[in-house]
């Protein structure tokens, strides 16, 4: 069996608030944001389903990649936006997430890196939180 390495990938976790809500219903707009993030993050995209929930309502959305997965949950009458970015390999999570920031300008933020490892008891195995 080929040994896992200590550190698998990173994991961000967004918590956006103060978006703007014609932008949080779109999701063709939010399709084309999360594919342009993995892109420019080094990611390969399998694939994507994004979908809105009724004339007002909010996106979910997930882009499959390679190296795992980014989704977006979004709540336009709140103009809040959880999302989820976790990447393996050589990949770079943070670059995603600023593409992210820069596009939605959110007034609000906390953002938390979760360093996924298998390495279970060492210091790679840990949480730490951020802010961009």
């Amino acid at each position: 069996m080929k040994p896992v390495p200590a550190v698998i990938g990173k994991h961000l976790l967004a918590d956006l608030s103060g978006v703007g809500a014609e932008l949080l219903r779109d999701s063709a707009a939010l399709e084309s944001l999360l594919r342009a993030a993995a892109r420019a993050a080094g990611a390969t995209i399998l694939g994507s389903h994004f979908h809105r929930f009724g004339a007002g309502g909010g996106v979910t959305g997930v882009v499959l990649l390679a190296e795992s997965h980014m989704s977006v949950h979004t709540w336009p009458e709140s103009g809040f936006v959880a999302a989820d970015i976790f990447m393996c390999g050589k990949a770079d999570p943070m670059i995603a997430i600023e593409l992210l920031l820069a596009a939605l300008e959110p007034e609000g933020r906390h953002i938390q890196l979760v360093v996924r490892s298998a390495a279970t008891g060492r210091e790679e195995h840990s949480k730490s939180q951020i802010v961009v």
